[in-house]
């Protein structure tokens, strides 16, 4: 799958002691995961702390996953949050990202289902 860039299936099937089909249910399942618009509303609220719990998670979740970029991006909103930064152009950032990597593991569960 080289069109592939921001899901690692090699690395996120290892982490699942190679059971590439666990792999692709928890994939569908981060789907679902609402941190993104937890982080949106608790930004738009000034709610810092709930903000970098919902960053918090979803950089957890990427790194699992192996969605490289997009835990890269995460780790750096994180860290702007914990320093008391509004992290409007990172957020902008993470939400492309963001987008491109549910693209890719559409593509994934397709080819894997």
């Amino acid at each position: 799958m080289a069109d592939i860039v921001y899901v690692d299936v090699e690395d996120g099937s290892k982490r699942v002691m190679n059971n590439t089909k666990l792999f692709v249910k928890l994939l569908g399942k981060f789907k679902d995961d609402k941190s993104l618009g937890e982080i949106e509303a608790a930004l738009a609220a000034g709610d810092m702390a709930k903000a970098q719990i919902a960053t918090h998670t979803i950089k957890g979740l990427t790194a699992n996953l192996s969605l490289i970029e997009l835990n890269k991006q995460c780790v750096e909103m994180e860290a702007q949050i914990k320093a008391g930064n509004i992290p409007t152009e990172q957020l902008a950032t993470v939400k492309d990202i963001y987008a491109k990597t549910i693209l890719e593991v559409d593509k994934v569960i397709s080819q894997y289902a």
